[in-house]
């Protein structure tokens, strides 16, 4: 599953515990029309990869959605839900810069002075 948006905050890398759990957050304001902002924790070896990028940056990250029950000292189950992201790649990256054909229009027979192919079948 994958989310798209600009980067409204980067937290600093966090650490539980005896074993060194590392957590580090965060925050995508997607482009929809009612914007949203969505908290997305990178855990472990993937907390390293938020370090190329920057708050205002346009990004696609891949995601899973989890989910987890917790029963209470009174018996009663409560739900929580958590989106982990492992990888994160630049948008702007993907789109040609103004200008420039896309990689698959540049050896067509017009690029190689031949004659275009007017014939409508």
């Amino acid at each position: 599953m994958q989310v798209s948006g600009k980067i409204k905050l980067i937290n600093e890398t966090q650490t539980f515990g005896a074993s060194g759990f590392r957590k580090r957050e965060l925050v995508l304001t997607t482009d929809e029309q009612y914007p949203q902002m969505l908290l997305i924790e990178f855990v472990q070896d993937k907390v390293d990869i938020l370090d190329n990028y920057q708050v205002g940056q346009d990004v696609t990250i891949s995601i899973n959605l989890r989910g987890r029950e917790w029963i209470n000292p009174e018996g009663v189950a409560k739900y929580f839900n958590s989106i982990t992201g492992w990888r994160i790649e630049a948008s702007a990256a993907a789109v040609p810069q103004q200008g420039q054909a896309p990689k698959s229009f540049e050896t067509t027979s017009i690029a190689q002075n031949e004659e275009p192919d007017d014939l409508p079948f």
